[in-house]
C-alpha cells in the first residue's frame, strides 16, 4: 500500500538511512580528509538496522500495531545513533580528530521527524479503522 502517506514517509527513512551516508560525509578530520558511515562498522549498522526496519514496516500495513511498534523501535534506534554522533562530536579535540562536522550527522535528525510522521499517520488511519467498525 504505497499510497498511503505513513509508506511515503517509511519509503523516505529507507532512502535517508540507505542512500545518504554513502555519498553524505559524517565530519572532517583534520588533515581535511571525509569520514563516511561505511568507514565505521557501529554506524553502517545502526543505519542498515534503520532501513531494514522501515523497510519491513512499510509491507505490515495490514497490522497497524506491529507497525507502530516498529516505528517507535526505530525512533529509538535513530536516537541512539544521534547519541554516539553528540558524544564523538563533542569529545576533546586531542582524543577524536574530528575538526569539522559533516552533514551527514543530520540523517538521524531527518529520519526521527519522518519516522514521527509516519507513526502519526499510522495512529490516524488506526483511528479511522476504529471508527467505521463502530458504524457496522
Amino acid at each position: 500500500m504505497i499510497q498511503r502517506i505513513q509508506s511515503v514517509y517509511l519509503l523516505i527513512v529507507v532512502l535517508l538511512t540507505a542512500v545518504c551516508p554513502l555519498f553524505l560525509p559524517i565530519w572532517s578530520t583534520e588533515d581535511g580528509s571525509n569520514v563516511f558511515a561505511e568507514d565505521n562498522l557501529m554506524v553502517i549498522s545502526f543505519l542498515g538496522i534503520s532501513a531494514l526496519l522501515a523497510f519491513v514496516t512499510i509491507f505490515l500495513f495490514k497490522n497497524r500495531k506491529l507497525q507502530f511498534v516498529l516505528g517507535r523501535l526505530n525512533i529509538i534506534l535513530n536516537f541512539i545513533l544521534l547519541g554516539f554522533f553528540v558524544y564523538w562530536s563533542l569529545m576533546l579535540p586531542g582524543e577524536m580528530k574530528i575538526s569539522e562536522k559533516g552533514i551527514g550527522m543530520l540523517i538521524p535528525v531527518l529520519s526521527i521527524v519522518f519516522l514521527v510522521l509516519a507513526n502519526k499517520a499510522i495512529k490516524k488511519d488506526d483511528a479511522l479503522v476504529k471508527s467505521a467498525d463502530r458504524l457496522r
